[in-house]
């Protein structure tokens, strides 16, 4: 479990290319492929490397290059600032921190072979590895016989690069990338000023004082390929990489419960409400109607307006713009329209559909509280546009400012953040308005039942029918659906909402039918609250991980992981909460239809 680092970018262009790569230290953006990112820890590498220059590799197209040297670095132990330089590249190498360069936006991989004969590409390569001092080689350090010396470090100060390409007739263009791949190797040259990539690996023990001077070359050429359509090149990258079929294994398998689960409960409350609704109806004599029992006796307060309408009602038009947000977004994916080739795509899709989304939340927000009975509309749509993507927004910029403070280049700039408030109060907000407008505008939702005007004295409840206790144990289920794949999602920052479209929300109307049995028609709140636990779950699963996966240190990384999460877990809330509380509304509407009502 390591941290990767963006080192420069390969840059496409007519005739050359460019790769900046700075003397082995760590500079430029920093991407989380592999858990998520110390930022702090990286921005130190970026302070150290400031004082060093940036060396560019150049290469033209077809040009064929043998072992050019790049740039040569130098240290002395004996020097607080080398010495400094140099332990934390042996912190880099041991928490196996990797290069990730990018040319026409494909990423360069490093395609090794593992058992079975089979091909593993890894989208980057590491700095270096390591050697335990009882001998056992770690992460890249398996890959090469040669690195075998105890508590010893070994360094990747030369790569070979080869660019895959096809002619393409009749264009204008001439030729396409289709891949991009390279070979980490390490060279301990006979002189470091001509290098010849000859010599044994370039290592450097633990217990290493004195001078060290690392060399740093690269070798291009460039290859032919006819069978690679440009359309499918990212093909042997997603083929080669194993975890994926493990994770399509679990998604399926995460699926087949879901069905399992949702159709045996299913199965068990229509039965179970068929033999209700029959027996309900059959009560033809006055002395058979006093004697109502289970859930047809709230039948007159089952309606009544739920504590805190407003607050509800404003979460379920959020929720409906999430909802509808990533439903859309998935859709696009899943037919191909936001490619990995066009990265940010996703993200960009998901907030440009936020923004345009402020009418479905407007009017569900304002359609609810008028049939809770709330008469203050102004507040309702206020709170609608800025309650919840304020908290975001709140907890976003106080995160990009930390960013800034350490002088990250993955902090969102001034100028972008100006546009999202643009967008944020010239669309979505004028949206929302007229959302609430029409919302308001129409009568309120009709019941199929009338409500009392004295409430019902709900009786002593038992303890599985307690609020708290049937809130804690409901989420446990939609959780226990996508745990398999939160270790995945926490590892590639894969989207989890997803996965949420496959949690069943059956668990949420079972416990309500238990509660209305019990005569406690609280269900509103009780009902959003169910669904929406699961990101608490989901929250302590991202404090455990922290603690148990991730060696992160530093203040401002560990603000930055727990603010993001707590950002999803908001969001978590909303689409969950939202997704259980129309469930509910749904099977409560549907029983209290189909009964005879005095």
């Amino acid at each position: 479990m390591g941290w990767l680092g963006v080192v420069g970018t390969l840059r496409a262009c007519s005739s050359c290319y460019g790769l900046a790569w700075c003397c082995g230290e760590l500079s430029g953006h920093v991407h989380p492929v592999m858990g998520w990112l110390g930022v702090a820890e990286t921005e130190r590498f970026r302070k150290l490397s400031k004082s060093l220059y940036v060396c560019v590799l150049k290469f033209e197209f077809k040009k064929k290059v043998d072992c050019k040297p790049v740039c040569t670095k130098s240290y002395n132990t004996n020097k607080p600032e080398d010495k400094a330089h140099l332990d934390f590249l042996k912190k880099g190498m041991l928490l196996n921190y990797q290069h990730h360069w990018i040319v026409d936006n494909m990423p360069v991989t490093w395609c090794y072979d593992v058992e079975d004969g089979q091909k593993f590409c890894n989208p980057g390569f590491p700095i270096g590895c390591y050697v335990t001092e009882a001998g056992r080689p770690k992460d890249a350090c398996v890959v090469n016989s040669d690195f075998k010396d105890k508590d010893t470090f070994y360094v990747f100060n030369h790569v070979d690069i080869t660019i895959h390409y096809h002619v393409v007739e009749n264009e204008a263009a001439g030729a396409r990338l289709v891949a991009a791949k390279m070979e980490p190797k390490s060279y301990k040259h006979t002189k470091v000023e001509a290098p010849d990539c000859a010599g044994g690996p370039m290592y450097l023990n633990n217990k290493f004082s004195g001078e060290l001077k690392i060399g740093y070359t690269y070798s291009v050429q460039f290859v032919e390929d006819t069978h690679i359509r440009w359309a499918s090149r990212w093909d042997y990258i997603l083929e080669s990489m194993p975890h994926t079929n493990i994770q399509w294994f679990s998604i399926m398998n995460s699926l087949v419960i879901v069905l399992f689960l949702s159709g045996m409960v299913a199965m068990i409350m229509l039965r179970t409400l068929h033999k209700d609704i029959a027996r309900y109806n059959q009560m033809d004599s006055v002395e058979d109607a006093q004697e109502e029992f289970g859930w047809k006796l709230v039948h007159g307060d089952v309606f009544r307006p739920p504590r805190k309408g407003m607050l509800l009602s404003v979460f379920l038009g959020s929720g409906t713009q999430i909802f509808i947000m990533m439903f859309v977004t998935l859709f696009f994916a899943c037919l191909g329209f936001l490619s990995p080739a066009n990265r940010g795509a996703l993200m960009t899709c998901a907030v440009v559909l936020w923004v345009l989304l402020g009418t479905p939340a407007g009017y569900v927000a304002a359609r609810f509280y008028k049939s809770f009975g709330g008469e203050k509309w102004k507040t309702n749509v206020l709170l609608t546009c800025f309650l919840c993507p304020g908290v975001v927004f709140a907890d976003f910029f106080v995160m990009n400012l930390i960013l800034w403070g350490e002088g990250s280049s993955a902090a969102m700039p001034f100028g972008t953040l100006v546009a999202i408030l643009a967008l944020w109060f010239c669309i979505s907000v004028p949206l929302t308005f007229i959302g609430a407008y029409f919302g308001f505008k129409k009568t309120g939702i009709e019941h199929p039942v009338r409500t009392n005007q004295i409430p019902r004295q709900i009786p002593e409840q038992s303890f599985y029918t307690r609020s708290l206790p049937g809130i804690v144990m409901g989420g446990i289920l939609p959780f226990g659906c996508i745990f398999i794949q939160l270790f995945f999602i926490l590892n590639s920052t894969i989207l989890l909402f997803g996965f949420l479209f496959c949690t069943p929300h059956t668990h949420t109307i079972l416990l309500c039918y238990f509660h209305l049995c019990a005569e406690d028609y609280h269900w509103q709140w009780r009902s959003f609250l169910t669904s929406g636990f699961t990101a608490v779950y989901f929250l302590v699963y991202a404090i455990h991980y922290f603690f148990s996966k991730l060696q992160i240190t530093g203040l401002a990384s560990t603000i930055l992981y727990f603010g993001y999460t707590m950002i999803m877990a908001l969001i978590f809330f909303l689409f969950t909460g939202t997704i259980g509380f129309f469930a509910c509304f749904w099977f409560v509407t549907k029983i209290y239809s189909v009964v005879k009502v005095d």
